[in-house]
């Protein structure tokens, strides 16, 4: 790592993984409150081909003058910390930048982020492993959270696309809160989402408590839900209009340190997923995003600056 500057990947125009660069950035050191993590690890996201393709851009997300930084969530080692910060050098932690609007991402050799946001990786957990946890397990715990306790009138929770990164998080973590959860998948997927200790289904009726769409499309809407039940989207420009006094409510991941660290822990010790493809250098980031574009694939895609 050099002294004076760091390699990050960027895009300047989008126009899909061959508009990726990787530039260098001048080193700065970390204000009050923040740290500088040396980056291990840091998956690509189905997001990161959105960006690259120039969508956010497109919906008036994106407005950087020269470049926007790629990446969400991370995994490394405090190289330095900012005042009022207690953690110490070379501790493990894991993060996630959030927001399109930025000029940095995690495809970096380093990172400056609020301590607050990030946590302490446990010892039983590696970099790789603990890079695929903030952002997709964040964002399932943030819906389960909008989901709530159980009813007790009805506890049948469907997820669709059960056998990807947020929903199989959603499917570990919605039994916490009293929910009885079946995953829709495709049938090689089976053995997996049963892994998981959901119920399972290649389709659904209707019919169902609350239902949790993580597709990106939103393609199954609320016809699939009960009415009075609950339903939960992942994608905010996406939101069904409510009806048949259905509550509707739709992902907004937040960035939750403490949070994190419960996640890390339960990662830890296997109970929420961590899948990984393949590992490869950050100069292979473009390579990367072509692979997950083709779609059909089971864990993360992770760059090691």
């Amino acid at each position: 790592m050099s002294t004076l500057t760091f390699r990050a990947a960027v895009v300047r125009t989008p126009s899909g993984p061959d508009s990726i660069e990787i530039i260098d950035v001048p080193v700065a050191e970390p204000g009050p409150g923040e740290v500088l993590v040396a980056v291990a690890a840091a998956p690509v996201n189905p997001t990161d081909l959105g960006v690259v393709g120039g969508f956010f851009h497109d919906l008036g997300l994106i407005n950087q003058l020269d470049h926007t930084g790629l990446g969400w969530d991370f995994a490394g080692t405090v190289h330095a910390a900012g005042p009022g910060v207690d953690l110490a050098v070379d501790t493990r932690v894991a993060g996630v930048v959030l927001g399109f609007d930025r000029d940095f991402g995690t495809y970096a050799e380093q990172l400056i982020v609020p301590a607050a946001d990030i946590a302490v990786v446990p010892d039983g957990l590696d970099l790789v492993a603990a890079s695929t946890v903030p952002l997709n397990g964040l964002g399932a715990a943030q819906i389960v959270d909008l989901l709530g306790d159980a009813p007790a009138d009805g506890n049948r929770l469907l997820v669709t696309g059960a056998a990807g990164a947020i929903g199989a998080n959603v499917a570990s973590l919605a039994p916490d809160r009293g929910w009885q959860v079946t995953g829709l998948a495709r049938a090689a997927d089976e053995g997996f989402v049963r892994g998981l200790g959901a119920d399972f289904v290649t389709h659904a009726e209707p019919g169902w408590d609350a239902a949790v769409d993580t597709t990106p499309q939103q393609v199954w809407g609320l016809a699939l839900v009960r009415d009075g039940g609950t339903f939960v989207g992942v994608r905010p420009n996406i939101v069904p209009a409510a009806e048949r006094d259905i509550t509707v409510n739709a992902l907004v991941t937040q960035p939750d340190g403490p949070r994190l660290g419960q996640l890390l822990t339960r990662a830890a010790s296997g109970r929420l997923p961590t899948r990984v493809h393949a590992v490869v250098p950050l100069t292979q980031a473009a390579d990367a995003q072509r692979a997950m574009a083709k779609g059909g694939m089971r864990g993360r895609y992770v760059l090691e600056p």
